[in-house]
């Protein structure tokens, strides 16, 4: 382990098939007042909407309706949240929903008491925030982002074809996030796996950095192993709770800063992704398998004793007198394999990308320094048209 770090991590997990009924241990901490966030309406085809509005109510909360949460939340709809809550004088935000929710909550959470437009504070100018932050709980209802044990808020802006995450400190993760895995049994085939390969990107986007002998290295090597595992089995299955499970707890533990301990980390695939998904509204998890496999082959060289590592452990590639090159090869081939395997989306074209965007995505990109080889502009066009 190299460097200093600290780690602070304030958000309360309860989870399990009961995980719900902790709702009324958490509830009285907070305000009489509560914006209810949550996405298209599935969640009161459930039944999980009346459930929640009944423990609010069973608690004395008043429930100000916050519905309609899109997949890639906007900074129109950011602001219209924020008004929301102003106009309410609201106490607490309760996210019920997947990550797209769960970062909305937290995007308005930190703009209610900020009297700047919060796309330019905190998205553009990336400034911290200084003003009181309204505290946030999250139902999850989808396993991928892992935006129930962080700070991490993604919010687009479709006139300006951007798509950026902020991450905030502490004082913006969720007071406690609910984890019931059958609640993600409806999900739809495809989110289910656009979910598990936003997983698998969080987790390599923080391996493939340094050249220590990290803890967190082995750690993440696990969490790889056993979401390859589990995703196949719930790909078999999908009320496999032993699958579900597995693929949400470690999608927690993927992106709640743990693994990123002592690490460099590189984003850029994110980045990558993200601008694919401003320019397209393509669901992200889908722009991230369509633009992995170019970047990794791109950047291996620079990085080659992990990724032959990456080979060996999580994909169990043999040896058998190979360079590390076509251990790199072989490992980012089964990785390749795998992803299709489950059903990701593996060209951009099928997210509507053409030749034409690519200059304008790769303008889009933010540029990211942690990685084994940071991308000019040029690599990243490069990458867009090997994905294509």
């Amino acid at each position: 382990m190299l460097g200093n770090f600290t780690y602070d991590n304030p958000t309360r997990l309860h989870f399990g098939p009961d995980a719900l009924e902790r709702l009324r241990d958490e509830l009285p901490a907070f305000g009489p007042v509560v914006q209810l966030a949550y996405g298209g309406g599935s969640i009161k085809e459930t039944g999980l909407y009346d459930q929640v509005v009944a423990l609010l109510k069973e608690c004395g909360k008043t429930v100000v309706d916050d519905g309609g949460v899109m997949p890639n939340p906007t900074a129109e709809r950011l602001l219209e949240g924020r008004e929301r809550a102003r106009e309410n004088d609201v106490d607490f935000i309760l996210a019920v929903g997947g990550g797209s929710v769960a970062d909305y909550a937290k995007a308005v959470s930190v703009s209610v008491h900020c009297d700047e437009d919060p796309w330019e504070r905190y998205y553009l100018r990336f400034e911290e925030m200084e003003c009181d932050v309204v505290p946030v709980g999250c139902v999850l209802t989808m396993a991928g982002t892992g935006s129930e044990m962080n700070g991490g808020a993604v919010i687009t802006n479709r006139g300006q074809k951007l798509k950026i995450g902020h991450v905030f400190g502490p004082e913006a993760y969720p007071k406690f996030a609910i984890l019931n895995p059958e609640l993600t049994f409806t999900v739809p085939k495809r989110q289910m796996v656009a979910g598990v390969f936003d997983v698998m990107s969080h987790v390599m986007e923080q391996y493939f950095s340094g050249e220590d002998d990290n803890v967190s290295d082995y750690l993440m090597e696990g969490l790889m192993r056993s979401l390859v595992a589990s995703s196949r089995a719930a790909v078999a299955d999908p009320r496999d709770y032993e699958a579900r499970s597995n693929i949400m707890w470690a999608a927690t533990w993927a992106l709640n800063t743990l693994v990123a301990m002592g690490k460099s980390t590189d984003w850029e695939v994110h980045m990558i992704g993200q601008a694919v998904g401003a320019y397209t509204d393509a669901t992200h998890g889908m722009t991230l398998s369509a633009v992995s496999p170019a970047y990794y082959r791109l950047v291996a060289p620079y990085g080659l004793p992990k990724f032959a590592r990456f080979a060996r452990t999580v994909w169990d590639v043999k040896g058998d007198g190979r360079t590390d090159e076509e251990l790199a090869e072989a490992g980012i081939a089964a990785l390749e394999a795998w992803a299709r395997e489950i059903g990701c989306v593996m060209r951009l074209s099928e997210l509507g990308v053409d030749e034409g965007m690519l200059d304008g995505i790769a303008e889009a990109t933010l540029p990211m320094e942690g990685g084994y080889h940071p991308l000019s502009r040029d690599e990243v066009v490069e990458v867009l048209r090997a994905s294509l």
